[in-house]
């Protein structure tokens, strides 16, 4: 990945997508998501929440350091592999949407987890247009 600068669209666009991720967070909270997840949906409701909360302040602390960083090439590929997850995520969505506890089925819910996925698509596809010229 060079270190050429990026056209702002392209840039606009993985913003957006991460703007939908991170605002699905706030959404996801209203969904006790915590009670879908392999990882929580063990736990009681309430120590489930907590925890689902307190691990999202390092992995968001550890995404914006990352994306942040002033070296060019960490942020591209930073970049780069928060897209794959987009599309990732809003996979694992389609996945889990069969549990009880699922309730992501409205409007807002999912423009936010398949909204980021498509900008996701939409910047892995752009960045390999723009770095193939």
């Amino acid at each position: 990945m060079s270190a050429t600068p990026q056209p702002l669209w392209l840039r606009a666009l993985f913003l957006l997508g991460v703007s939908l991720l991170f605002t699905h967070e706030l959404d996801a909270m209203t969904h006790s998501e915590w009670r879908v997840l392999p990882l929580t949906s063990w736990l009681e409701p309430e120590t489930g929440r907590v925890v689902f909360v307190v691990l999202h302040v390092p992995l968001f602390a550890l995404v914006l350091g990352w994306l942040t960083s002033q070296l060019p090439a960490r942020v591209l590929k930073a970049q780069f592999w928060v897209s794959v997850f987009l599309v990732v995520h809003a996979g694992l969505h389609v996945a889990f949407s069969g549990q009880p506890h699922y309730t992501f089925a409205g409007m807002l819910s999912n423009t936010l987890i398949f909204g980021a996925a498509v900008c996701g698509a939409g910047y892995l596809v752009g960045n390999y247009v723009v770095r193939r010229d």
